[in-house]
């Protein structure tokens, strides 16, 4: 268990590096005005804020999604492991309703986390002076959040993130499962890292395109309120306002930047976990079978 954990903080931190500024941009799209958008796409989007932000720029928040990293790997990996053993034999129904368990209580951490990262990601933006920031950190933004909205205003989106973790973390662990199964993923084969790489990365794409809609409509409301101007009233509200001002299509918004995000994302984090386990195990002389090298992706940070 102590293993699982350090191996699913490494990877997790790194997955988090790499996929930061993809995160960045998707929120970006997702929440820009339709009558006066500031970017014509995920690539204009990217080249815009290294222009006015510098590299910095695609980082903003991150400090709020390596906080909470270690508590949600944490619970990942404890609720996964302990549903599968309860569940009992290993089957894909097994596999996706551990997942969604998984999903379901990480939220209490997640909701928070993404929250604070979603603020500090909009930090400047929409502002007559973009050079303003009114929050220092990720912490001290939850902080005044609280201080100002109580608990309900630093769990605002709490269910959307509900309804997009649960299905998403069961609907990635059947696919990495079914994925991993079909590749052939010994751990004596020579291309275990290549197969391993492709089944996670294709497993948190699949994720995503499964909830997206919904996570659009958790970052319109959690960047609600930027600026100090509330357009929506609760997530029914912003459904209907979203649809009515720019159709179907603001469902998909950012969905490019997302699905680059995705692959990489979750090869980094796997591609570490799975070294890091194998040459701890490795010395320690225990098994290597593909199963126990199983790590937890975060979908958060997918």
């Amino acid at each position: 268990m102590a293993l699982d954990f350090a191996a699913g903080c490494i990877g997790g931190a790194a997955g988090v590096l790499v996929g930061h500024p993809f995160d960045t941009v998707k929120v970006r799209l997702q929440v820009q005005s339709v009558d006066k958008p500031l970017y014509r796409g995920t690539y204009h989007c990217f080249q815009s804020i290294v222009r006015q932000e510098s590299m910095l720029g695609l980082y903003k928040g991150i400090g709020s999604p390596m906080m909470g990293l270690t508590f949600i790997n944490a619970i990942v990996f404890g609720v996964q492991g302990n549903a599968m053993r309860m569940l009992g034999a290993d089957t894909p129904l097994h596999q996706f309703l551990a997942g969604a368990a998984a999903g379901l209580i990480q939220c209490v951490i997640c909701c928070p986390m993404e929250l604070a990262k979603t603020r500090m990601q909009m930090q400047g933006t929409g502002e007559k002076n973009p050079s303003r920031k009114m929050y220092r950190n990720s912490l001290d933004c939850l902080i005044r959040i609280y201080r100002r909205e109580g608990f309900r205003g630093i769990n605002r989106g709490m269910v959307t993130t509900i309804v997009r973790e649960t299905p998403g973390f069961g609907i990635y662990f059947l696919t990495y499962d079914t994925l991993t199964r079909a590749l052939g993923c010994d751990a004596d084969d020579g291309f275990i890292i290549p197969k391993l790489l492709l089944a996670g990365g294709m497993s948190g794409m699949a994720s995503w395109l499964s909830t997206y809609p919904v996570d659009v409509i958790k970052s319109r409301l959690q960047a609600d309120g930027v600026g100090g101007v509330n357009r929506y009233d609760g997530i029914v509200d912003c459904v209907r306002q979203s649809w009515r001002r720019e159709g179907w299509r603001v469902f998909t918004r950012g969905l490019t930047s997302t699905l680059l995000r995705a692959f990489p994302v979750n090869a980094t984090t796997f591609a570490t976990v799975t070294l890091f386990l194998m040459y701890m195990r490795e010395n320690d002389g225990g098994a290597k079978d593909c199963e126990s090298l199983q790590p937890n992706l975060q979908h958060s940070s997918l």
